[in-house]
């Protein structure tokens, strides 16, 4: 039995449970994606039927311009296969100090996708790629046949563009089975020495994320018989002092159709923030700065967060 992530918070200090400031907003545009990976939490595929629509993306620019300063990181599925992505970048032009695509890489040598590159050069995009291992036996098991390829592709197009020098390219691996990262700074110099090495590619960063123990990854697990197995490894790892850190004190999550998560996991779970009235809220209703002090809603799955160096959507919390 998994001692309760919750109560194991509490007993390290009741702050760790409760919303901080907003730093970054995170939206997820849908889950339509070009790839059916192992560990997509959110089960995104090309067969994905929630897109975010101009409506929202209207209302998260009009909730920039009330909170300037923040980060705006973009994911999905696969946020470029949004029919509304040009609109939501030029749409929220100027209005956040630091935006980020939460890139595949593979969607860029799609038919009809060779925009890409240069389009997010032109608007000054952070693009974090998944990368989830130097080898290409490793990505296509995970990721799908001819995915590594395609990738390498995509990162030799980048670096021509400025990618990796003037502009920021970061790249996101992922565990390959149902284990903790290693040392993020022992597996970016591997990235950096093998994709140098072997393809001329270069990179800023790299950011290990642990694999949450929800959606696609679960049910392999449970295929397996190896769940149970993965969260008592979790919580045997947890790291007292990556708790502080937990990304969920200071990130909100927006889902498709503008409702208000604490995190992409939980907006997977379908955990939405609610008023004190039980209503869902939602990005027009928003008000970032009283969001402080505010408990966060927390289960199990959040383990993977404080596991080892600890994972956010920027890699390591300890490092």
């Amino acid at each position: 039995m998994v001692a309760s992530f919750q109560q194991r918070l509490q007993a390290l200090n009741q702050d760790f449970e409760t919303f901080d400031n907003l730093r970054t907003l995170q939206i997820n545009m849908g889950n339509l994606c070009n790839l059916h990976c192992d560990h997509c939490h959110v089960n995104a595929s090309c067969r994905g039927t929630e897109v975010m629509g101009p409506e929202t993306i209207a209302q998260i620019a009009l909730f920039l311009t009330r909170h300037p300063g923040l980060t705006l990181d973009i994911t999905g599925g696969c946020p470029e296969m949004n029919p509304n992505f040009r609109e939501l970048i030029e749409r929220t032009d100027g209005l956040a100090a630091h935006r980020l695509l939460r890139s595949n890489l593979a969607i860029m040598a799609e038919t009809g996708m060779a925009w890409l590159p240069e389009f997010c050069r032109a608007h000054q995009l952070t693009i974090v790629g998944s990368l989830p291992c130097y080898l290409e036996e490793n990505v296509d098991r995970q990721r799908g046949k001819g995915v590594y390829q395609r990738s390498i592709q995509v990162l030799k197009t980048l670096n021509s563009l400025g990618y990796g020098a003037e502009l920021e390219l970061d790249l996101v691996y992922n565990p390959g089975g149902g284990f903790v990262p290693g040392s993020q700074q022992a597996l970016e110099a591997a990235y950096k020495a093998e994709l140098s090495g072997r393809h001329g590619i270069v990179f800023n960063n790299l950011f290990t994320i642990t694999n949450a123990p929800i959606g696609r990854f679960r049910e392999h697990l449970e295929a397996d018989g190896k769940y149970s197995d993965y969260l008592r490894l979790l919580a045997e790892r947890f790291n007292p002092d990556a708790a502080g850190n937990i990304m969920c004190r200071t990130l909100l999550s927006v889902d498709w159709q503008g409702k208000i998560y604490n995190c992409d996991f939980n907006q997977a779970l379908k955990m939405p923030l609610t008023a004190e009235d039980g209503r869902e809220i939602n990005i027009a209703e928003l008000d970032g700065e009283n969001m402080g002090g505010k408990k966060i809603l927390l289960s199990q799955h959040c383990y993977c967060c404080t596991a080892g160096e600890g994972s956010s959507c920027t890699g390591a919390l300890v490092v």
